[in-house]
Formats: structure tokens, C-alpha cells, sequence
């Protein structure tokens, strides 16, 4: 069964010129596919246009009827007064007034009233077969596998940041079970956490998937189908992100030997017919020849030549840099009202070392760097920076004093560079025409990125900060700026979600929580197989029992069933004591997912052993 039709799109935002240009596609029930292209090519638009927020110039767009698709980026208006607890409540509206009915009719029944039992039944079963008792369980596990903590829950809706509604907005639509999910960038706003817990989602959920990502790691994992978006039509892959990379360059390379051959034939045929048309003055076969070879020549210009993608070749300039140690920490302690930071960090860094950051989103990363930049004190302890060290930092939130300049102009002032120096490096940086006169204010979060990348690398610098410099920023604009690192030898602390950007840089793991940050000495993949390895010693020690049970054979029906009652009453206490477990750890979306864990197993042991007393019972 197809659940997405798109029929010769065609959309345009200014006068002759189709962002999408007649672009046609059917994706399947149970798809994953990924939707790519280069900012600008019209993906978002796309994705609007599907859902029915954007009407399109020409075409159609089909979803078959009783299907329900929801898109990420699209958070629909809620009353003022809700919470972030309510928001995801609306996922279960259908099911709170199944139960609001349910509970009218007991008070009627109360009462002494009469009421038909049938109708009651079938609302029971209605609740029953929708998981009416596992709504709170579920609305938990999925609110706290995105990391929306019990704090935010209660707040109101309405004063939650743009990348935390987003996360709601995510967590909402799962919990309504949507059919179609439209995922437009899913991952912007989720830490690694966050981001694993929603591949594996993925992994088991039975709907459609269409999702805009920029993230490598994320769409080898989830998609199994690619869709490009090249000069406003469709091109597909047959794959995932890995399998897309290398049989696009190989479509490359193959279109290239063909225009190649092409141009060879064309040229010795136009050689052919030149000399023809030059003996041929006055013989009517010979310019008849000439002509037919011109006309064979027309039919031959079949293959455009391909374009690869402009690249940029700018490269960081370093500072020489002879100390082996590049800074020291020592007992460095801050928080916040409420919130613990660090307390007591000892940390040594020597010159060329690579290092990611790592932690939860509000871990305080960007709070790190600051007390490292000088522009946030620390409670206590010191940061000593080597003699001859020279940071530049590329901060989150990229800012200007004057927003009002132009490209070119913040370059010559940033820089204190001639107009041509300037025009120059914009060049290398894809800024080039009209491009480098619009002011600061209109660029997009990507092109804030490269500009300020652009005045950075022409700083003689040995230690490089980067907090989360691949966000807002396309494929290949990522992958310019790691050939970019390649060729970088002095020291870099960075911090990032972008896994494939971690697997390729880091040669040292700093990973912040609860206040400590742990220091491990290697890449991201043998990091994570650390992490792996602790975790399960921590379960083994955990399951471990002191003494192993000692069984006993019942002599009788009735003993047999004394055991099990007592087996059955031992672990519904075990139940209770999760269920607190639960409630006090809501805010806590690890421990609270090792909870759920243990409970279903819990849960699985109680239905057993209620099945075996009914038939020692009966």
C-alpha cells in the first residue's frame, strides 16, 4: 500500500524560478526513507506541502484517507494556561474521554440509578484494547527517553524554548501513534541520549517514515531508502546514507566518462564535417554528408556535463606552539542556584590533544567552556593556560555586534583586511556576487557559521574551541569543515552531538554528569564500549543475591499453592517498591528506563506465577 504520493510538485517563491520543479515520488507502508538535499533545495517546503500547511503552484500530493501524518516542526497552538504535562496528555484525548464517560456512569450506578450494563461494557473493552492503564506508563517512558524531565512537565507550555517544544511536539506525536511521521532535522534538538532512544523508537515502529536529516549516524541507522532533491526533481538510492554517499560519486564518475566519450565522438565529428563542408564547395553529395554529420552531432549532445558541488578550500592557520602542556585545571568547582556544574574538576591538557565534551543537554558544557574562555568565573579552583597559547572559539550561539553590516564589510573589520583580502576569503567560504552585501540580520543559521568560521580560520591559533559547530549546517557543509580539521595539527576541545563528527575527531573522551566529568583516554567507539562494560558490571552487581534460593517440592496441591501465594505476595511488594522507585526517579530518564525494564520483567514473572496458582487451584 503507497502512504505518500507526490505527483509533479511544483512550487515557486519568486518569478521563474521553481524551487521544486515537477518532483514526483511514492513512498510504501513500514518505509523508512531519508529526504536530502542541499539547504535551499526545498526539502522544508516540501514537507509542508505534504502535510497541507503550504499549497503547491502545480501537482498533487496523496495520503490515503483514516492515515494520521505528523510533522515534527509543524506545533500546533495550544491554550495559554497548559502545561508541558497537558500538551502530551492531548495525545491521549480520545482515551481520557473514553474513561470520563466510564466514570459518569459508576456515579450513576452509585447512586442506585440504572444504567445498561452493555454500554459500560463496551466502553471498558474500548479503554481496555486503546492500553487505557498504561497511558501514565507510557507518557513517562517516552517523555523521559527525549529527556523532557518532571520540572519541564510542569511548566507552562507556552514559555518552553523553540527546541524544547520541538522535543514535546516529538514526544506528543509518538504517543498518539501517528501512522505517517515526517521528521524535519528530529535530531537538532536531542542530546546523544535522546538521539539512540529515538533510533531505537524507530527501529520497531510499524508506520512511515520520511525524514530531513543532516545527521550521518542517524540516517545510516534509521532510513533504508534516499531521496535527493537536485534542481527541484527526485533522484533515489536505494539505501541508506553510507550506500547513498558512494553510489552518488559513483553516478558521478560514471556521467562523467559518458560526457567525456561523448565529446571525444562530437569533436571527431566535427572535424569530419568541417573538412567535408571545405572540399565539398560545389558538390552537392559531399555537403549533403556534411550536413547529415551535423545532425548526428545534435543527436549525440545527450549528457550534460555534471557538476559536483562547489567546495571550500580554506584552511586553519596555526600558531607555533612549543609548551607540552596547554592548560591545567585544578579543583574547579561552579553551579547555579539549583544546579550542580562541576564539583572539583583536576584535568591536565598537552598541545595537539583532541577532545570531545560530552553530556546531557543543561549538563553545563557550554558553561565549561565559558570559565575556560574567561567570561564565566568559577566558584573555586583555578584554569592555569600555557604561555604561548592562542584560543579562537566557535561559540553556539553565533553573534555580531553590528548586525547591521554587510559580509563584506564585518570581514574588513573583524579582520583588518583590504576589500579584495576580504572578497577573496568570503570566496573560499561560499559567499561570493551579491552574496557578500547582505547584511548580518539575513543570514541563515549555516551561513552565521561559515562567516564566522571565515574570520576564525585566518587567526594564528594552536587551541581551537568548537561548541557544536556542525548545527544548522548541511552535509556538505560538514564535511568541508572536518577536511578542514584534517589539516588542522593544533589543539581542539570540542563539543558535539554529531556522532560521525566525534568518531572522527576524538582521540580523548571528557563525558560531564552530575557535576564529574570522567576522562577517558581514547576514540568515541572504544569510549562507548567502556561505558557498555560499566553499565552491565553495575546490573550484574546489582542482580546478585547473596545466597541462591533453595527450592522445595510442595508435598501437596495446597502447599504448592501456600508457596506461590507467598512467591506472588513477595513480589507485588517488589511491584509497590518500583512504582515509588518510579515516581521519585521520574526526572531521571536513565535510572527511570532501568525501572520500566525491571518492571515489565516483573510484571512477566507476577502473570506466570498467577497462572500456574489458578491451575494449582483449580
Amino acid at each position: 500500500m503507497i502512504d505518500i504520493t507526490v505527483k509533479n510538485i511544483v512550487k515557486a517563491f519568486e518569478e521563474d524560478k521553481n524551487i521544486l520543479d515537477g518532483i514526483s515520488f511514492e513512498i510504501y507502508e513500514g518505509e523508512r526513507v531519508g529526504l536530502l538535499g542541499k539547504n535551499g533545495a526545498g526539502k522544508s517546503t516540501l514537507f509542508k506541502i505534504i502535510i497541507g500547511e503550504l499549497s503547491s503552484d502545480e501537482g498533487e500530493v496523496v495520503l490515503p484517507s483514516g492515515k494520521r501524518a505528523g510533522l515534527i516542526s509543524q506545533i500546533p497552538v495550544f491554550p495559554p494556561e497548559y502545561t508541558t504535562e497537558d500538551v502530551l496528555k492531548t495525545a491521549h484525548s480520545h482515551i481520557y474521554a473514553i474513561r470520563k464517560k466510564m466514570e459518569a456512569i459508576e456515579r450513576i450506578m452509585s447512586e442506585g440509578s440504572e444504567y445498561s450494563a452493555s454500554e459500560y461494557d463496551r466502553l471498558m473493552a474500548d479503554f481496555e484494547r486503546l492500553g487505557g492503564y498504561d497511558i501514565d506508563f507510557e507518557r513517562d517512558k517516552v517523555a523521559n527517553g527525549l529527556y523532557i524531565p518532571r520540572e519541564m512537565r510542569e511548566r507552562l507550555f507556552s514559555q518552553l524554548s523553540g527546541g524544547e517544544k520541538t522535543r514535546v511536539n516529538l514526544a506528543r506525536l509518538i504517543l498518539e501513534k501517528t501512522d505517517i511521521l515526517l521528521l524535519d532535522e528530529p535530531t537538532n534538538h536531542l542530546d546523544l541520549h535522546a538521539t539512540e532512544w529515538l533510533e531505537d523508537y524507530l527501529a520497531h515502529f510499524k508506520g512511515t517514515v520520511l525524514t530531513v536529516s543532516h545527521d550521518r549516524y542517524f540516517l545510516d541507522k534509521v532510513v533504508d531508502r534516499v531521496i535527493e532533491i537536485v534542481d527541484g526533481k527526485a533522484e533515489f538510492y536505494n539505501g541508506n546514507y553510507s550506500f547513498f554517499a558512494i553510489e552518488k560519486q559513483a553516478r558521478f564518475e560514471e556521467q562523467m566518462k559518458k560526457y567525456e566519450k561523448e565529446q571525444k565522438e562530437i569533436k571527431r565529428l566535427e572535424d569530419a564535417a568541417d573538412r567535408l563542408h571545405q572540399w565539398g564547395t560545389g558538390n552537392k553529395k559531399l555537403m549533403q554528408k556534411s550536413f547529415a554529420i551535423q545532425s548526428r552531432i545534435e543527436r549525440l549532445r545527450q549528457t550534460d556535463r555534471p557538476t559536483a558541488e562547489k567546495r571550500m578550500f580554506a584552511r586553519f592557520t596555526e600558531r607555533e606552539f612549543t609548551s607540552d602542556e596547554l592548560f591545567v585545571i585544578k579543583g574547579l568547582q561552579k553551579s547555579f542556584p539549583g544546579k550542580l556544574i562541576l564539583s572539583g574538576a583536576d584535568l591536565n591538557v598537552g598541545g595537539g590533544e583532541r577532545i570531545a565534551l560530552l553530556g546531557d543537554n543543561g549538563a553545563g558544557k557550554s558553561t565549561f567552556i565559558h570559565m575556560l574562555l574567561g567570561s564565566e568565573k568559577p566558584d573555586r579552583g583555578m584554569i592555569k593556560l600555557g604561555p604561548a597559547v592562542k584560543m579562537a572559539c566557535l561559540e553556539q550561539q553565533i553573534h555580531f555586534d553590528h548586525m547591521e553590516r554587510s559580509v563584506l564589510d564585518t570581514v574588513i573589520y573583524e579582520t583588518n583586511c583590504s576589500t579584495q583580502t576580504a572578497r577573496n576569503r568570503l570566496g573560499a567560504f561560499k559567499f561570493s556576487g551579491e552574496d557578500v552585501f547582505k547584511p548580518i540580520s539575513a543570514l541563515s543559521g549555516g551561513e552565521l557559521s561559515r562567516l564566522r568560521l571565515c574570520i576564525l580560520m585566518r587567526e594564528d591559533v594552536n587551541f581551537l574551541i568548537l561548541d557544536e559547530p556542525t548545527n544548522h549546517l548541511d552535509i556538505a557543509s560538514r564535511e568541508w569543515i572536518e577536511e578542514a580539521l584534517e589539516d588542522y595539527t593544533g589543539a581542539l576541545l570540542f563539543v558535539s552531538h554529531d556522532r560521525y563528527f566525534i568518531s572522527r575527531f576524538a582521540e580523548r573522551i571528557w563525558e560531564l554528569e552530575n557535576g564529574e566529568i570522567t576522562d577517558f583516554k581514547g576514540g568515541f567507539e572504544k569510549f562507548r564500549e567502556f561505558k557498555a562494560r560499566t553499565a552491565k558490571t553495575e546490573q550484574v552487581k546489582k542482580e546478585a543475591k547473596p545466597k541462591a534460593e533453595k527450592k522445595t517440592k510442595p508435598q501437596s496441591a495446597e502447599k504448592k499453592a501456600a508457596l506461590l501465594e507467598k512467591e506472588i505476595n513477595s513480589l507485588e511488594a517488589e511491584k509497590a517498591k518500583l512504582d515509588a522507585d518510579i515516581e521519585e526517579f521520574s526526572s531521571d530518564y536513565q535510572k527511570l528506563n532501568e525501572l520500566f525494564e525491571q518492571k515489565t520483567e516483573l510484571e512477566a514473572k507476577l502473570n506466570e506465577l498467577y497462572d500456574q496458582w489458578a491451575e494449582v487451584s483449580e
